[in-house]
């Protein structure tokens, strides 16, 4: 099969690689039908985080069950599946409390730009549609494997619900999702924080009321003005450096709460003023395996299309492509069809 293996910063290459096998009982094998270029790609890319050896990208999909191991009961062969980039059995502890980002057996994918992918914990991890899904609908239920299922963790995480003043650091993929978790979840108010035109459109369309193009202790200060001086109720972190961590921090009022989902990068917080701002604190990998039932649902009957942060098309063997676009700023999100 083809795939793309990342070589350097800024080195991405689309090579033959082995064909995946089972190798345990719980594996499935799918044959891609989307896959796509995450954000947080884009830290090994531009030298951000060690690469070390060559090695295979991506962890978003959909596809086609090919093959699965002799326990996996739950899809069979000729099934369309989403599963989430963190594996998980869904039978251990953290499973069962609806954390199955922490599965003692997790396994993170980290080979999906590829034709062919060997999903472990499959018996866990993925969820079929009752039939294949019409082409329109796929990026969405793409989106609904990563960025969809982050955006949605944020929006519980920072404990949105009616009637509330939700604010979503950053305009990518993950922030934008969050603005269409938060309108689902009932805010009344949703205000993104955006400088580009485009996604500050995308952000209202899917039910941001107001924008913020101010970064950092001024974009706090806008906050604070839009809400009375007081802050939000709830604040969704989508980025993951220092200075979105503060402002995220900075923007929620006494007794809000912050749901971070960014990787963080060099982020450090203060625990004496975190103490005093009686602010809340959730974040990490989102269990999108929880939510994957209920947001394909949500997909399927058209009630959110979050595939529309999907601005750019390419064939599999342009993923190259993909990662500049979305390094310069070109595209929201790179998807990628083998």
């Amino acid at each position: 099969m083809r795939g793309a293996v990342i070589h350097a910063p800024g080195d991405v290459r689309f090579e033959t690689l082995d064909d995946p096998r089972i190798s345990r009982p719980t594996d499935a094998v799918i044959r891609t039908v989307a896959t796509c270029v995450c954000g947080s790609d884009l830290w090994p890319y531009r030298g951000l985080e060690p690469i070390g050896d060559p090695h295979p990208m991506g962890h978003e999909y959909v596809g086609i069950v090919e093959e699965v191991g002799a326990e996996v009961t739950h899809v069979k062969p000729g099934q369309f599946v989403v599963g989430s980039f963190a594996t998980s059995d869904n039978t251990c502890a953290n499973c069962r409390n609806g954390w199955q980002s922490s599965c003692l057996h997790r396994e993170f994918m980290s080979t999906c730009q590829a034709d062919f992918v060997r999903i472990p914990n499959a018996h866990g991890t993925l969820v079929a549609t009752d039939e294949h899904p019409s082409g329109d609908l796929v990026p969405s239920l793409l989106a609904v494997s990563d960025v969809m299922g982050t955006g949605w963790y944020a929006a519980l995480a920072a404990e949105v619900g009616p009637g509330s003043t939700a604010v979503v650091v950053g305009d990518g993929a993950v922030g934008l999702c969050g603005v269409i978790a938060a309108k689902e979840l009932g805010a009344e108010r949703i205000i993104a924080m955006s400088r580009h035109e485009s996604r500050q459109k995308l952000a209202a369309e899917f039910g941001a009321t107001d924008i913020v193009s101010e970064r950092g202790e001024d974009g706090v200060a806008r906050i604070k003005e839009l809400t009375g001086g007081i802050g939000a109720d709830s604040v969704l972190e989508c980025v993951g450096t220092a200075e979105s961590m503060r402002q995220a921090l900075h923007s929620a009022r006494p007794g809000g709460n912050v749901g971070f989902v960014g990787v963080p990068h060099e982020v450090a917080v203060d625990g004496q003023e975190l103490f005093f701002s009686q602010v809340g604190l959730r974040g990490g990998p989102a269990p999108v395996r929880r939510y994957l039932p209920d947001l394909i649902d949500r997909v399927l009957s058209g009630r959110i299309n979050p595939g529309k942060v999907f601005d750019l098309t390419l064939p599999l063997d342009q993923v190259a492509e993909g990662y500049q676009a979305m390094d310069e700023r070109r595209a929201i999100k790179a998807l990628l069809k083998p």
